[in-house]
């Protein structure tokens, strides 16, 4: 007896539906259960189900046309249990020591048993909440928080809430509050924070202080308690006039998973990928303008967590990041059953997660594959070619931060990449390099290639921002992306600009309308896809010299609209997916039905012969970004090149240069005639990195007549002046006074740009005037023109939206910022007003708003001004309140018993040796003697004091000795006392630690920095040296002999508990 296997459920009542769902599945018996079936009933409802065909696992969904009119988000009644979370205290977001790990983060809490408790929480990304081993529910969703009734899970007493959590990306959050509000009485709270603890799964008994990553509010994931919209919100789709949108599929989360890529086989039919562990899905799409439905088939192969797909070659390349482990691979059909059942990796991939590998594409001519990866992927081990020289390197004059929280720390050039390879994935080379998280590129008719990168939102505020961005990612390309502070500047000559500037955001697909059954303007824009902001743009290209301009224009929109890919598939539609993150995703299809022609357009340009001739010559120079392959010939060709004036043709033609032999042409580029082929020159030579040159280098640029050149050409030329620092080495003493002769007196320029490149320079160069002048800068404000963020895309993530809205009503000075990162470097030539000046500037800036890691970065650096100031000035910055002393809260106490040590009692001591010392006890040793109170030792300590971090190198054991028994004895003048007599006969003792024209200040306490006395001049009889040190004489006398041995070790070893003082 046989059954028929595929079930039409459309045209039956609802009830007649259900019968027959629950009949099948009854007949399949052990071969399917009956979730299984109901799963797209319970999640679609009866209105898009049509058809589930259990023998081939295949499901099929009725296509659904949206409604497109813009209209006011409609909202259901909510569900959730109301309370005011607004009120009380703000849950911080929490997590273990380590972002890829996963934790439970417990807390315990006493409880009188409430009338109510409300709970809210959610994760990124994912968390299942318990409270007294009953489960509260789930988090998948960061921007969706969870709000529960927890009353019936607490009892009276003692109750824990636990979180198992997990995260796939770089930042793992965790935020949770419970609002306890008894029958009468005022409300309390418990809420997310440092007081929890934080084990890794499976080690229950490894505790540790959880984390904090900022409060609920903080960038980047905002205040999503402000907001419990889920991704189901039924706001209206909006797109330009005549376009039509269809759903075309809901993907069941809990089977099918959350899909992030999407791709087209040779037949026109659709392969899709979970994210995580639920495989690839072939969807074939019912006919364009016809009620067909969709079908959905679960492939069998076994492959997953893809976030690039392509086929090509009569394969399957999946770019795995997740599931198998991250690589490139290719699957095959080895039997023609129309199933993929031969799986090889072709490439492992050095990284992965949400910076890892991504999309693949096929090269123009279609002989290659190309691929996408973040900046936490490595170039493929052992890379046969790179058509930009291999020798990427940081490029930072000044030393770089880090990321204030770790994010991408230590990760180098060349950052993110697009590689290309072979059919069987053997012979690599790199393409583009210098992105941060380019999740897709597409390549134009002409076979221009073009990247969507990502920005880094909790540099929010900071002058190294950068927002999404276009990039014309040419051959060779550098796009300047640096870990931390480290990103360069748009305009540094050995980069490349972006084509467009978006915003902040998260890009996800890409894909040129090529092939649309569209309007002209629509077949020839770029679509890019933005994840965070549910916003797919419409990136209309201008041809302009050798590259294009371009602008952006909304193509789909909607509230939310967790967008993760687009294709325009061979019917001539535009498909594209929502989800990832664990998040609901979705197939829908747009159309155009409006009466404008959708005839094909040719591919050329409408700006002329001129421009393709542009583009065509900056190709022809890009042939040679191979090594060695030029001739005499063609190196005059590329000299020829180096000061066009079109910025993406001169690039072409210097990386082209720099893949020759420099033998032979760096005499060549010395002697160029032009400005910009001289700077050009030397930017090539300095990456040779030959310190022989650079005198000669440097020689070249000082040689040229700045006054004449226009700012593009100054800002490459205060670039090409540090390259040859950076590359070629420091400059000596005569060289310096030199640079510092011609680059002095042109600071401040007009130029905010141009005055960032010339403080970085001044500063490296220790310039004396630098200090002082920008000291005035900074009482002139300098803030630059709004970013062009619009309040409707802002609203359609308001966890994202509304943090940077708080920034941008209350923004920092970028400009004083910059200064303020680079003079913190500036060792020397500071006056009193100028380190007032700074630190007002500094705590200003803390007034202002910023993302997650901007008081982080104003943190570090005010630590590093610090830490590079003379002893003194660490002095006179905590005495004039500049800066808040450290405090030393409670000092240990010295074993003992101590004594009263003679010189020559602690002189014997160290004849010894210092052999097996304790370096722990040494360090205590230090503060129990109260040593750290007034002395810096490694960053930690007073100011009052000399640091200490290098008597090792000044002093002999002898000599350390003398000075702690005795510090009368040789007193050093930066440290002397002075006894002021005032005309009143008063005799006050101190150090001067700051003077002016009409006032002394005058430090009265040497174990407190902030206790000063201010003294009119007017008010001075005589100012006298005190014969008495500020330091008391025998602070030892409280050390046992092993304290003081432990001490001295310590002390010499400059703090290294690697010393040999302290081998065993």
């Amino acid at each position: 007896m046989g059954y028929n296997t595929s079930i039409q459920l459309g045209p039956f009542s609802p009830i007649g539906k259900l019968v027959w769902a629950i009949r099948y599945a009854l007949l399949q018996g052990a071969r399917m259960r009956i979730f299984k079936v109901m799963t797209p009933f319970l999640l679609l409802g009866w209105a898009g189900w049509a058809q589930f065909t259990a023998a081939q696992n295949v499901v099929q969904q009725i296509p659904e046309i949206l409604q497109t009119k813009p209209s006011a988000p409609m909202r259901a009644p909510s569900k959730n249990p109301t309370a005011d979370f607004s009120k009380g205290p703000t849950p911080f977001w929490i997590w273990g020591a380590s972002p890829t790990k996963r934790y439970n983060l417990t807390q315990e809490f006493q409880i009188d048993l409430p009338g109510k408790a409300i709970c809210r929480f959610t994760c990124d990304n994912e968390a299942r909440l318990l409270i007294n081993d009953k489960e509260v529910g789930k988090s998948v969703d960061w921007q969706d928080p969870v709000t529960k009734d927890v009353s019936s899970l607490l009892k009276s007493g003692s109750n824990t809430i636990r979180a198992e959590v997990a995260n796939e990306g770089e930042t793992g959050g965790f935020a949770c509050k419970i609002i306890f509000t008894p029958g009468s009485g005022k409300s309390t709270y418990l809420v997310s924070d440092s007081s929890w603890t934080a084990s890794e799964s499976g080690k229950p008994g490894d505790k540790q202080k959880a984390r904090t990553f900022g409060k609920m509010g903080d960038s980047p994931w905002g205040n999503v308690f402000a907001s419990t919209q889920s991704a189901g919100g039924n706001q209206d789709f909006q797109l330009p006039e005549g376009f039509q949108i269809e759903r075309l599929f809901t993907v069941p989360k809990e089977t099918y998973g959350s899909w992030v890529c999407i791709s087209e086989d040779d037949k026109g039919r659709i392969i899709a990928s979970d994210q995580d562990n639920k495989g690839l899905y072939r969807v074939t799409p019912g006919k364009v303008g016809t009620k067909e439905p969709t079908k959905i088939e679960k492939l069998k192969v076994k492959m997953s967590g893809a976030q690039g797909l392509l086929f090509a070659f009569g394969s399957l390349y999946v770019s795995a990041n997740g599931g198998p482990g991250s690589g490139l691979y290719r699957l095959t059909d080895t039997d023609g059953d129309d199933q993929f059942d031969k799986v090889t990796l072709l490439k492992e991939f050095q990284g992965g997660g949400e910076h890892g590998p991504h999309a693949l594409r096929l090269s123009p001519d279609g002989k290659k594959i190309l691929v996408s990866c973040g900046n936490h992927t490595l170039p493929p081990k052992g890379f046969q070619k790179s058509r930009i020289p291999s020798n990427w390197n940081e490029d930072h004059l000044l030393p770089r931060q880090w990321d204030a929280n770790g994010h991408a720390r230590g990760i180098l050039a060349p950052g993110g990449y697009i590689a290309s390879t072979d059919p069987e994935g053997k012979e690599w080379e790199i393409i583009s390099i210098g992105y941060r998280n380019q999740y897709d590129f597409a390549f134009n008719p002409e076979g221009e290639m073009f990247a969507y990168d990502a920005d880094m939102e909790w540099d929010f505020g900071m002058p190294w921002y950068r927002p999404t961005r276009v990039n014309h990612a040419t051959s060779g390309s550098e796009l300047g992306w640096r870990s931390g502070t480290g990103k360069w500047p748009a305009y540094y000559a050995d980069s490349l600009p972006a084509m467009v500037d978006i915003g902040p955001g998260s890009p996800v697909g890409v894909e040129f309308g090529t092939g649309a059954r569209f309007p002209a303007k629509f077949q020839k824009a770029l679509y890019i896809c933005d994840w965070t902001f549910g916003t797919m743009y419409a990136i209309h290209l201008t041809p302009k010299g050798g590259s294009y301009t371009a602008t952006r224009e909304e193509f789909v929109s909607r509230a939310p609209l967790p967008l993760t890919d687009v294709i325009i598939g061979r019917d001539g539609a535009m498909y594209f997916s929502v989800g990832g993150r664990g998040t609901q995703s979705e197939l829908f299809r747009v159309t155009y039905v409006g009466d404008a022609s959708t005839q094909p357009v040719a591919s050329q340009n409408e700006a002329g012969d001129d421009m393709a001739a542009q583009r065509q010559l900056r190709r022809k120079l890009e042939s040679f970004h191979a090594k060695g392959k030029a001739t005499r010939e063609d190196l005059d060709f590329i000299l020829g090149h180096m000061g066009n004036p079109d910025r993406f043709i001169r690039y072409a033609a210097r990386v082209a240069l720099e893949n020759q032999p420099a033998s032979q042409w760096q005499e060549t580029v010395l002697k160029s005639a032009t400005p910009a082929a001289l700077i050009q020159g030397v930017v090539a030579l300095a990456h040779q990195g030959d310190k022989a040159l650079e005198s000669q280098a440097v020689n070249a640029l000082l040689g040229m007549d700045y006054q004449t050149l226009d700012e593009p050409t100054r800002l490459d030329w205060l670039r090409a002046l540090q390259l040859a620092f950076i590359r070629m080495g420091s400059p000596g003493k005569e060289e310096t006074a030199t640079v510092l002769t011609k680059l002095d007196p042109l600071f401040p320029a007009k130029s905010a740009f141009v005055n960032r490149e010339l403080i970085n320079l001044l500063v490296y160069l220790q310039s004396p005037t630098i200090a002082l002048k920008t000291a005035k800068l900074f009482l002139t404000p300098t803030l630059a023109e709004g970013d062009d963020v619009l309040d409707s895309v802002l609203a359609r993530n308001r966890g994202y939206g509304g943090t940077i809205s708080q920034v941008m009503a209350n923004r920092p000075d970028a400009q004083k910022i910059h200064y303020l990162f680079a003079l913190r470097n500036l060792k020397d030539h500071w006056t009193i007003d100028a380190r007032k000046a700074y630190f007002t500037a500094l705590n200003e800036a803390r007034t202002k708003s910023g993302g997650a890691s901007y008081q982080g970065f104003l943190n570090n650096i005010e630590t590093d001004a610090y830490e590079n100031a003379k002893d003194t000035d660490r002095l006179a910055i905590e005495a004039l309140g500049l800066r808040k002393p450290v405090k030393i809260t409670t000092l240990p106490k010295p074993a003992g018993p101590g004594k009263a040590w003679s010189l020559e009692e602690l002189a014997s001591l160290t004849q010894s040796g210092f052999k097996g010392r304790n370096f722990e006890n040494g360090k205590k040793s230090f503060a129990a003697a109260r040593c750290v109170v007034c002395h810096r030792f490694n960053g930690e300590g007073g100011a009052t004091g000399p640091d200490l971090s290098q008597v090792s190198g000044r002093f002999s054991a002898k000599d350390l000795c003398e000075s702690i028994v005795d510090p009368n004895k040789v007193i050093s003048d930066q440290y002397r006392a002075s006894i002021v007599e005032t005309t009143s006969g008063k005799l006050l003792t101190g150090k001067i630690v700051s003077e002016t024209a009409t006032t002394l200040v005058l430090l009265a306490d040497p174990e407190n920095s902030t206790k000063v006395i201010e003294i009119k001049k007017s008010d001075v009889e005589t100012i006298k040296p005190s014969p008495i040190s500020l330091m008391p004489a025998k602070l030892a006398d409280t050390l046992n002999k092993n304290e003081v041995l432990d001490l001295l070790a310590y002390m010499l070893s400059k703090g290294n508990p690697g010393s040999p003082y302290f081998a065993k």
